[in-house]
């Protein structure tokens, strides 16, 4: 897959596109995403690309020629083109799952009090927005949204189980999780945990994820339709290596 973003401010992606998951995602050939200066296709030597908003009102507004160009310059056929904003389609996991199969995607990045109307009108597939809340610009919740896909590719996450049992993948927020060492401040690790019981340990995680969602994201469980039965779940890392949790 190939995600380009277009924006003011491309060196704001430098270190998010580097390290971590999605910088070992583009160096083994997983994911290419790359950010394009919007000024590149301005048309003047100060390098325009916003003006003041017809009909009076504060702020600038993103012109569309320098915007149509850029868009156009990396837009072919099987390209899906996003524009981030708060009146877009709310991102979810769900939304990321379907992003994801796309083969090429277009993240356009807002700034000041928006773009020109017509950008949407000719080039903007559609919107995506990461909240009810506003930012200065689309960068930040451009990020987001390639963290979200990323996930989302086989092999850019080392374990699949760690996608498969993230929170919302099956309606519930996740459960909790725990690691050495076996007591913090007088807070042990659950026994159960430490019990080697596979089916006893899925039964303990699903009723915590149903009561975490319960407590914190009640929302969530109003329209979701019952699930399959708890599988087991595999061993976790420190029991494949035979090592004992309680050391």
């Amino acid at each position: 897959m190939r995600i380009d973003i277009v924006t003011i401010f491309p060196d704001l992606f430098g270190p998010f596109l580097e390290l971590g998951l999605i910088g070992r995602a583009r160096r083994d050939g997983l994911l290419e995403v790359a950010a394009h200066d919007l000024r590149d296709h301005a048309e003047d030597a100060r390098r325009s690309v916003d003006d003041e908003p017809y009909g009076g009102g504060g702020g600038m507004v993103l012109m569309a020629p320098p915007l149509l160009r850029a868009i156009r310059s990396l837009r072919r056929p099987a390209s899906r083109v996003a524009l981030l904003s708060p009146q877009g389609r709310p991102l979810s996991d769900a939304v990321a799952q379907e992003l994801a199969t796309r083969e090429h995607l277009v993240l356009v990045c807002g700034r000041y009090e928006g773009v020109d109307e017509r950008v949407r009108q000719l080039e903007v597939d559609e919107e995506l927005s990461i909240g009810d809340y506003v930012l200065s610009g689309g960068e930040v919740a451009a990020m987001v949204v390639v963290e979200a896909i990323s996930r989302q590719i086989p092999g850019v996450v080392g374990l699949a189980d760690s996608v498969i049992n993230d929170s919302f993948r099956s309606g519930l927020l996740d459960h909790p999780h725990y690691t050495r060492p076996l007591e913090v401040d007088g807070l042990e690790v659950p026994e159960v945990l430490r019990s080697g019981n596979h089916a006893a340990i899925a039964a303990w995680r699903r009723e915590q994820a149903e009561e975490a969602t319960r407590r914190k994201r009640p929302d969530l469980l109003e329209p979701r339709s019952a699930g399959p039965e708890t599988s087991e779940v595999e061993p976790s890392g420190l029991e494949r290596s035979g090592r004992s949790e309680d050391n």
